[in-house]
């Protein structure tokens, strides 16, 4: 198999799919079946916005092997996971009627913990959302105009959602619940077009840097099996994946390893104000930059992020971060072929709460400045 030109079979297998694994309550059985969402976002147009229904993707997991609840607190970590959804249904709505009146066409859903998955009932907590409550709202945003994309992060920095299953990385039952729970998502999302599968900042540096107590990260060979095994999975359900792309900042041979299939999604915030001038920007992020013109030239289709999220240099400038949608649109479409380029991302980087509300609006406000 020529893992560069194109995704190949499930080599790995996905039973899950098979025997329909998944219900609508508790326990386990099958999920009923939904039409298949109707493509509503044309490729070179997408127009999409990040939205977090889960933010279990930044925490310190403590297993409950430990000895102790959770919630009463194996050890004394922080962040920990949420034990109620931090989503608010208003601040949800909110977000997506602004997202709809402003001409966004796709909304990827940040899943997490946020919604329930019957083969596996136990990563639910207070508040996830119910398989007929995601289908409605994916029904409602269908009806204005919106493809609902879903997204489960499986990168070890970023999977404190997968509960014990943390712990388990690279192993047998870890390898059997991506598929199981991918097959409820592809299910419960009517077969969507696109699966966000994230991998991005697995580093053992990072994860040390930013607080982490239990230090998990895949490198080489390891990390390369398990991306294949998410790919074929997808692959097996005729579901596209859809990556971060920062892997390949410090990997060469990324663009030769990858599955031409894969959407990339390389994303850059400017956040140390370099810059969109490749001639003149000298910070570190211009590998960043760069990245985009590798991985057009190795003939990956792209959707490029940007973000309104300001880091520390922008923040003691004061200068935030409204600029960079527009700035990052304008070298994109000046250094990415017109066949590659299949639109842009909105991630504000913010929880669906009410705190949270005003930094998405403005995000989905620059978005539709920067693209339209």
């Amino acid at each position: 198999m020529d893992r560069r030109r194109f995704l190949g079979a499930a080599a790995l297998g996905v039973a899950a799919a098979a025997t329909g694994i998944g219900c609508t309550g508790g326990g386990k059985g099958r999920i009923p079946k939904m039409q298949p969402q109707t493509a509503l976002a044309d490729i070179g147009h997408i127009r999409a916005v990040l939205l977090h229904l889960g933010h279990n993707m930044w925490c310190n997991y403590p297993s409950e092997a430990m000895g102790k609840t959770l919630q009463e607190g194996a050890l004394p970590l922080d962040p920990k996971p949420d034990f109620s959804l931090s989503c608010n249904d208003a601040a949800w709505r909110s977000a997506t009627d602004r997202a709809a009146e402003k001409g966004v066409n796709m909304i990827v859903v940040d899943l997490g913990e946020g919604l329930f998955y019957p083969s596996h009932p136990e990563l639910a907590i207070q508040g996830t959302w119910s398989v007929e409550k995601m289908r409605g709202e994916i029904a409602r945003l269908n009806a204005l105009g919106i493809e609902v994309v879903p997204k489960l992060n499986f990168s070890t920095t970023h999977n404190g959602w997968m509960g014990d299953y943390t712990h388990m990385v690279s192993s047998k039952p870890y390898y059997r619940m991506c598929e199981e729970v991918i097959a409820d998502v592809v299910e419960i999302f009517g077969h969507p077009r696109f699966f966000h599968i994230g991998c991005d900042e697995e580093r053992a540096s990072f994860q040390e840097n930013n607080g982490y107590k239990y230090v998990c990260a895949r490198i080489d060979e390891f990390w390369w099996h398990d991306l294949y095994h998410l790919v074929d999975t997808l692959d097996g359900h005729g579901v596209r994946p859809w990556m971060w792309s920062d892997h390949m900042w410090y990997h060469p041979d990324f663009c030769d390893r990858c599955p031409r299939g894969v959407v990339q999604q390389n994303w850059f915030y400017d956040s140390r104000n370099g810059g969109f001038n490749l001639e003149t920007n000298n910070t570190s992020e211009l590998i960043r930059l760069q990245s985009y013109l590798k991985l057009d030239q190795a003939g990956f289709d792209q959707v490029p992020c940007g973000s309104n999220w300001a880091g520390h240099e922008r923040k003691e400038l004061g200068i935030g971060a409204d600029d960079v949608m527009a700035g990052l649109v304008g070298f994109c479409r000046e250094h990415i072929s017109p066949e590659h380029l299949m639109g842009f991302m909105m991630a504000s980087w913010d929880a669906t709460t009410p705190s949270g509300l005003d930094h998405i609006l403005r995000g989905i406000d620059l978005l539709a400045v920067g693209v339209m």
